[in-house]
């Protein structure tokens, strides 16, 4: 079947593309084809310009999927993207107009104000967390159409001893030093200054900020954030879009995402998957969709108990230790590529009959 995404090609630092990736790599009874740019070497059919792939894709990237769906001869079509009505008109004309079935994987939850009806056009739509499929339905969209299957992060070995080495080094942290990174938004969600509320509580850690810039507006809330947090400053490494956030997350004694509203992140954020991955403890916030990994490893706090327990987890060794076994074992049995791959395959047969 032919996976309709962004062009799935490196950097690997978007959930969705990371997601189409690793279920094409998985499959066993379908083939997958994915999606890639004119001039890429390698697996996909090239279908974008050469110079797509950005996070927002633009008309011209939209005209060039249009254009591969008339031409497709693939007998079943899967999309993955967070609704939007001009993408979902897209896909429902052309798969009335080439009968093809369909599946939508929604890659992140609609804003609350969305039409769903509008948005969703799907034989099949795939959600990725109890939360999403509970609000679909008291939205009114029919349970029939609708199959949960949680997003996979590949096996993730923890960072070597030098590596860690390493990365502290450069970040000027001492080894005995508890080191926190909070890798989300800081324009959306309140995560960035509930988790430099961390430094208040803990005299000692050290918090690096892995913020990447996705709106304009970014770049006021960090000038307002290191303001407001200046007493800490030495003890905040401020590094934005980081190129091997990895090893920097696996270097860490705590991975933060403790945002309330996790508007265009996947339900459970890769990057909180991949920390639970490496061993890495993951603290979100209670009352998102992400808080359903607490019954795998996670911390789910309220929004305003957040540092506080940020703090007493760094506090108290023993816990650490016994939250990241936790979660890396739940991302192995739970939440692997083959797991994953099994359950969409299922949806595949349904379609198939």
């Amino acid at each position: 079947m032919l996976l309709v995404s962004k062009p799935v090609v490196p950097p690997w630092n978007d959930s969705s593309k990371n997601l189409v990736r690793d279920l094409a790599g998985a499959l066993r009874r379908y083939r997958g084809v994915t999606m890639t740019r004119r001039g890429d070497m390698g697996a996909g059919r090239a279908v974008y310009p050469a110079e797509a792939g950005g996070f927002a894709p633009g008309l011209r990237d939209q005209s060039a999927v249009l254009a591969a769906l008339a031409r497709s001869r693939d007998p079943l079509w899967h999309f993955f993207f967070a609704p939007n009505p001009r993408t979902s008109t897209v896909g429902r004309w052309a798969a009335r107009v080439r009968r093809r079935p369909t599946v939508h994987t929604v890659c992140s939850a609609p804003a609350e104000a969305s039409d769903l009806e509008r948005v969703l056009f799907a034989d099949r739509t795939v959600v990725l967390s109890g939360a999403t499929e509970a609000r679909f339905v008291a939205a009114g969209v029919d349970p029939e159409r609708l199959r949960r299957i949680p997003p996979a992060v590949p096996a993730l070995p923890g960072v070597s001893a030098e590596t860690r080495a390493e990365v502290r080094a450069s970040l000027r942290v001492r080894p005995s030093i508890p080191l926190a990174v909070y890798a989300g938004d800081l324009e959306v969600g309140g995560g960035a200054e509930r988790s430099l509320s961390l430094l208040d509580v803990h005299r000692e850690a050290v918090l690096v900020m892995a913020c990447r810039a996705k709106t304009p507006a970014a770049a006021d809330e960090e000038a307002r954030l290191r303001r407001a947090h200046a007493r800490h400053a030495d003890r905040i490494r401020w590094v934005g879009q980081v190129a091997h956030i990895l090893d920097l997350v696996g270097s860490a004694d705590l991975l933060l995402l403790p945002s309330d509203d996790l508007y265009a992140k996947m339900d459970y954020p890769l990057v909180v998957m991949e920390a639970m991955a490496m061993g890495v403890p993951a603290l979100v916030c209670a009352g998102t969709a992400a808080a359903e990994l607490a019954d795998h490893g996670a911390l789910a706090p309220e929004p305003d108990d957040a540092a506080g327990e940020a703090a007493a987890l760094l506090a108290d060794p023993g816990r650490t230790r016994s939250l990241a076994e936790q979660g890396r074992a739940a991302m192995r049995d739970h939440f692997s590529p083959a797991t994953m791959a099994r359950a969409y395959e299922a949806v595949y047969d349904e379609l198939s009959r």
